[in-house]
């Protein structure tokens, strides 16, 4: 054989040599090897090299000559005297005691610095739907300058009215509401508050679905704005569902001779529905001890509003209503009841009452309690006995 062979190592292992044209073809591999290294890294380096100069050259950019201006933003969030004391939307996530201690916010400057209209604000108490709200939308027709609608109804109840509607987004963050408890106190301070927002809102109306108007606009605004009084009823009823309902434990905060009793439906100036918002001490006592049968809706205001601003009140209500009938609840006037001689009886029943000090018999605005299937014949005889 031609193949030379050396030993190495000894006898006991032999390594032969390799012939040089096996030993050229490795290192022509590892030359391969080590320039498809290089050119990869050469080409991983130019990558990052061109991303990383394209950041920089954004940033500059970005920093030089910004494509987005934030002034908008800015702007949006800048504070504004019309929706300081005009909020357009009612949406809020405050808390009640958040809300109250906004709302009770009072302005030591007497004048406006800004032209101001004062509106009466009609606040409606419902668990759902508005069936009256037809009427109540020919009722405010032509003067949006002039009121505000606010409603507290069940949580999450949406209602369903167009978009033409004078309660189209008015309703306001509400809670759940027992008939005769505590919580019916809490939905009307929820309320008040609300509408307290807007500083504009001068007279302040409660109302419940079951409600209607008797009177046109014109004659209910200038009844309100220029009344000198609000309109709470409060009484003294020695009965067991007057003074019988006192609880002795709200003694000496509250005494016997200053228990009253009223209609829910109350009408208040913007002075009073601040000072009822803000009071915390005698709501509490209140909502201790004033249980079943004790019905704080019925007792808290009027009793509150003797104890302390008798003066400032009429103590009569301007919401009509039928208790002729015995039962824990008014009379229901259905389709069938709607005539333009009954509507005429609401208006002029004979009724002597005081407005402004002096003897009137223009004494109730609005009427209850009146069932859904009443609208259509209302609305049949607006124009010919309320004028609107």
């Amino acid at each position: 054989m031609n193949v030379s062979k050396s030993k190495m190592g000894g006898e006991h292992g032999d390594f032969y040599s390799v012939s040089p044209k096996i030993d050229w073809t490795v290192r022509l591999l590892r030359i391969i090897w080590g320039l498809v290294i290089f050119m990869g890294g050469a080409f991983l380096g130019l990558s990052v090299t061109s991303r990383y100069n394209q950041y920089l050259t954004t940033q500059t950019n970005d920093l030089f000559f910004p494509t987005k201006m934030y002034t908008t933003n800015c702007d949006m969030q800048r504070l504004s005297i019309k929706s300081f004391v005009h909020p357009m939307h009612l949406f809020h996530d405050l808390t009640d005691e958040e809300l109250f201690w906004r709302a009770t916010l009072v302005p030591k400057i007497q004048e406006y610095p800004y032209k101001r209209v004062p509106k009466v604000a009609f606040m409606f108490l419902t668990r759902g739907p508005l069936p009256f709200a037809p009427l109540w939308d020919r009722f405010f027709r032509g003067h949006e300058r002039l009121y505000s609608v606010y409603v507290h109804s069940i949580p999450n109840y949406k209602l369903n009215v167009s978009e033409t509607s004078a309660f189209y987004e008015r309703q306001i963050p509400s809670k759940e509401v027992s008939w005769g408890s505590i919580s019916l106190v809490d939905s009307e301070k929820r309320l008040l508050a609300n509408a307290l927002l807007d500083f504009s809102n001068e007279r302040f109306v409660l109302l419940s679905e079951s409600c209607i108007p008797v009177y046109d606009f014109p004659t209910v605004y200038k009844y309100l704005i220029s009344s000198k009084h609000s309109f709470v009823e409060s009484y003294d009823e020695d009965s067991p569902r007057g003074r019988g309902r006192y609880n002795r434990h709200m003694y000496p905060n509250i005494k016997l001779s200053k228990w009253r009793k009223g209609s829910q439906w109350f009408e208040l100036n913007r002075e009073l529905a601040v000072k009822i918002v803000a009071d915390y001490n005698y709501y509490a006592i209140f909502r201790r001890y004033c249980k079943p049968s004790c019905y704080p809706d019925e007792h808290y205001i009027p009793t509150y509003l003797n104890m302390f601003h008798g003066e400032l009140n009429a103590n009569r209500t301007v919401t009509w209503v039928d208790w002729s009938r015995d039962g824990p609840h008014p009379a229901t006037y259905g389709k069938e009841n709607i005539t333009m001689k009954f509507i005429q009886s609401i208006r002029n029943n004979g009724t002597i009452c005081t407005y402004n000090n002096e003897p009137t018999t223009l004494c109730y605005l609005f009427a209850r309690k009146f069932a859904p299937n009443a609208l259509e014949p209302l609305l049949n005889i607006t124009s010919e006995v309320m004028k609107f």
